[in-house]
């Protein structure tokens, strides 16, 4: 009888395990990923430094520091840009790297990691069933977008974007940078181009599925990604399709002994499809609920996890959600951008809202109303 069975061991599930011994070195936490570390895992490679932060909290440091920080955000759309210096430095690092890092963390703090590809879960009367052999007091379901946990618990998937991923040689105009070009047409749309700092950048496009669109296929992809980035894709390599589950309105985690974390959980932010901050701190939130729960003896984590997540993330959710249909209208879009060119305030507050856990700030709605009308 294992305390905590962790499905996925990426960012969300590796935290999720760090979490919960942070809370209780003695617990016995098993770590699942149907794949052998290091392995490929198509994303973006953004880290902001609010990540670093939260795994500072749980004796996890250093982990990027011999890679090359970026200063540098841009954002575009047609003719509107701003490209200015964020107040903190982001890192484009690899999964193939960052992920296995973080699993080993894990596994120095006292977990175990096992590849096992998991079908099913059995929630039962005092533990849960993971393929019908490992018996789990609590389970953290951080196995991507398309859950099986999340499926086992009869919880529906939001909006999802389709993205496509790959490395490319960073052209001198693109340096030192990470940009993000938004499309023409309907939102969130868009490309990006990040410099990971050794010579290659992490280069993609990803558009929201509709019903009208609902399978772009991947040259579709590509020749949006040299419309927005021309050039970007050239000598690219390693190209991966992936999907990614929209953050919405509302995410009440439910009661019980099963939690969600990271996308299994539905959790990348619409406006620049940054998942690994909300994977982080989901995933020690629910391990940090975990390791409170059996220390009261109690059989339910997930209210106190949504109450935890709620604190940190339920405001924000519905910030991003808000400018996610705002920015629908490709003038609102472009009247963001160009409010962020004329203010580094302003800049400032779009990229904490993009890439962690900001809000919509007065003075950022006060220049969207001055410049819309």
């Amino acid at each position: 009888m294992w305390d905590l069975v962790v499905v996925g061991a990426g960012p969300a599930g590796a935290s999720a395990a760090l979490g919960a011994l942070a809370v209780d070195p003695s617990l016995s936490v098993l770590l699942l990923d149907r794949h052998d570390f290091p392995r490929d895992k198509a994303c973006g490679d953004g880290i902001a430094p609010h990540v670093l932060d939260l795994l500072a909290e749980v004796g996890v440091t250093g982990i990027v520091d011999d890679w090359t920080p970026v200063r540098r955000f841009a954002l575009s759309r047609g003719e509107a840009g701003v490209d200015r210096d964020m107040a903190r430095p982001n890192w484009v690092v690899p999964r193939t790297v960052f992920d296995q890092r973080l699993a080993v963390a894990a596994q120095a703090a006292g977990a175990e990691l096992v590849r096992r590809r998991v079908r099913g879960i059995t929630v039962g009367r005092h533990s849960i069933t993971v393929d019908g052999d490992l018996e789990a007091r609590f389970v953290v379901g951080a196995d991507g977008a398309h859950s099986v946990v999340r499926r086992d618990l009869g919880v529906k998937a939001g909006p999802v974007a389709l993205a496509i991923r790959g490395y490319a040689p960073t052209p001198p105009g693109r340096a030192a940078s990470q940009v993000i070009a938004y499309g023409p047409g309907r939102q969130p749309s868009y490309a990006w181009s990040f410099d990971r700092g050794d010579g290659w950048s992490n280069v993609g496009y990803g558009e929201q599925l509709t019903a009208t669109r609902p399978r772009p296929s991947r040259a579709e992809l590509l020749a949006q990604l040299e419309t927005l980035l021309p050039g970007a894709a050239d000598g690219g390599k390693s190209w991966w399709g992936h999907h990614l589950p929209l953050s919405s309105w509302f995410w009440r985690p439910q009661p019980g002994p099963v939690m969600l974390a990271g996308d299994a959980a539905g959790l990348i932010n619409p406006m620049t499809g940054e998942g690994i901050y909300y994977a982080v701190a989901t995933g020690m939130l629910a391990g940090r609920a975990v390791a409170d729960a059996l220390r009261s003896n109690s059989t339910d984590a997930g209210t106190p996890y949504r109450r935890q997540t709620n604190r940190l993330l339920g405001k924000h959710l519905r910030h991003t959600a808000l400018t996610a249909q705002l920015t629908g209208s490709g003038r609102i879009l472009d009247v963001g951008i160009r409010a962020a060119a004329a203010d580094q305030a302003i800049f400032d507050d779009l990229v904490e809202l993009g890439l962690a856990d900001g809000l919509i700030t007065r003075r950022l709605l006060r220049a969207l109303a001055q410049g819309f009308l």
